[in-house]
């Protein structure tokens, strides 16, 4: 094939993967913003909304508002204001134009590190289009995740090019590219590993004996382990400044849930757990929501031991086969260790685990999936066009479901409704749901979401006074009464809740009539 031929299908495979990325995206353009964590990043956000300005620049690199410190996440917030004002279609487009972009680079990333061009094709095609990535994409509050994302794989392309020649010319752009993704998201922690990871495969810095004698024609720098670890510290001390940053952040305004909370045994167990769900909900993305509740001590010990099997069984594997199948080996600890930083072992937040937590970590899965199915028809008659059908199949497949995932990002009311039908004891979005419908008016419907939430948590005072203040609204005194003494029962001393309370039984006295259907729980 001539260069004019292979420029050709790297243009036609490029357009193909944005054009399909876009239309399967497209419909972002009309949903809303969610008032999940949207209003923390745009729409109750001043600083933001008043869009780039110098004050707004000093206040990126001061803030840490929404418990992050991500600067270039919020120039990127503050610049959509600019250019959309709160227009959300505006601000969905952009998340939408930074995850073609990623794909795009993963391809090209791939494409040079292996030079298998089909291959690295299919790669970026899972990551463009799996269903677990709708969240970071469709949800305006994880632009931080799309924007990191696009550092991650600068700082991947730069490497590789440095690798070639080892010229500190070459060094520093990877150096600069790392620190800025890490003022965009401190997911890139784990990044110089990964680049260690990457000198054993696809760029095999480390010859073989064997391979010695070749070392002149290698496409990539040879180097000893010790040698490629030097050239981390660098990046190693970003990683550790990142990582201090954002652990002493949120640890200040306690959204680093301590010990004493969930203990460390039940963190483990989760982690465990998390990790064999994601990869399952890899091969199987459906019931996706987001928020999954933690079970915190509810866990249960066969699923760990469940997990613990499947991940141990699949690493020793992986390192069994580290010299036949480099690629098993590296994409399986590429999974496992870029999930380290948000697995739970140390507890930030509500959820067991989230979506958006794999938007890189699925790369690694999607390398394991591609060289295996490639290797096992590698001695099949018709291997090229079967593996462009399954291919093609594949793809089609998880563009559907994409693009039915995304039918519930349209507002804040499908997505909580979707999520709690397809998760269990979801009583913050039960709760959140009861917000979004008394502020509708739709008392009935609030009461009902918020009498769902204090069934799950039953010592969320502030929910039993809300149902106290609605059911008292609606005459029905003793269900009001009930609420009333629940609060009372975690907040002895509030005078507001013990006054309704006195008021109430008055009422009842004077009036021992009872409505239908008020006998309390």
């Amino acid at each position: 094939m001539d260069d004019q031929t292979k420029r050709y299908r790297l243009l036609a495979v490029c357009v193909s993967l944005a054009i399909t990325t876009l239309v399967v995206y497209w419909q972002v353009r009309s949903h809303d913003f969610i008032d999940f964590d949207d209003d923390h990043y745009v729409t109750k956000n001043e600083d933001v909304q008043a869009g780039l300005t110098w004050q707004g620049v000093k206040w990126a690199f001061a803030a840490t508002h929404a418990w992050n410190w991500h600067p270039l996440t919020w120039l990127s917030h503050m610049l959509d204001c600019e250019l959309y004002g709160l227009n959300p279609a505006g601000h969905h487009l952009t998340s939408v134009m930074f995850h073609i972009a990623n794909t795009l680079l993963l391809f090209l990333v791939f494409r040079h590190m292996t030079g298998h061009f089909w291959r690295s094709t299919f790669i970026a095609g899972l990551f463009a289009l799996h269903p677990l990535h709708v969240e970071s994409v469709a949800w305006v509050s994880e632009r931080k995740d799309v924007l990191s994302s696009l550092f991650w794989l600068l700082t991947m392309w730069f490497y590789i090019r440095y690798a070639e020649r080892l010229r500190f010319a070459a060094y520093l752009p990877v150096v600069v590219s790392l620190g800025l993704g890490l003022m965009a998201k401190q997911m890139l922690v784990t990044l110089p590993f990964i680049l260690l990871l990457l000198d054993y495969w696809p760029l095999q810095r480390f010859p073989r004996p064997s391979q010695k004698k070749r070392e002149r024609k290698a496409r990539f720098a040879p180097a000893s382990l010790a040698q490629c670890f030097m050239e981390k510290v660098p990046l190693l001390v970003l990683s550790a400044i990142g990582s201090l940053i954002i652990y002493l952040i949120q640890d200040k305004v306690a959204l680093v849930k301590s010990a004493t909370l969930i203990p460390t045994h039940y963190r483990l167990g989760n982690a465990l757990v998390s990790y064999a769900r994601y990869t399952v909900k890899m091969f199987y993305p459906l019931n996706l929501g987001i928020l999954y509740p933690h079970p915190e001590r509810n866990l249960r010990l066969w699923h760990v031991l469940v997990a613990v099997c499947l991940l141990l069984t699949i690493t020793a594997v992986a390192i069994r086969l580290r010299r036949s199948r480099r690629w098993l080996f590296v994409g399986w600890f590429w999974y496992l260790g870029t999930l380290v930083p948000v697995i739970g072992l140390v507890q930030v937040g509500l959820q067991a685990m989230a979506d958006r937590y794999t938007y890189v970590p699925l790369i690694g899965l999607s390398v394991v999936v591609t060289y295996g199915a490639a290797e096992i028809l590698e001695k099949q008659k018709f291997r090229n066009v079967a593996l462009a059908t399954a291919a093609a199949i594949v793809l089609s497949a998880l563009s559907t479901l994409t693009f039915l995932q995304l039918r519930h990002w349209k507002n804040s009311i499908t997505l909580y409704e979707h999520t709690v039908a397809v998760t269990k004891d979801n009583d913050v979005l039960h709760y959140n749901l009861g917000q979004l419908f008394l502020a509708q008016d739709r008392t009935d419907d609030a009461i009902e979401h918020f009498r769902e939430a204090v069934r799950i948590r039953p010592e969320q005072h502030t929910i039993h006074n809300n149902l106290g203040i609605l059911l008292t609204r609606q005459g029905k005194i003793d269900l009001a009464i009930y609420h009333f003494q629940q609060v009372l029962k975690y907040r002895p001393d509030d005078a507001a809740v013990q006054q309704a309370l006195r008021d109430l039984l008055a009422r009842r006295n004077k009036s021992p009539t009872r409505k239908t259907g008020e006998t309390p729980p």
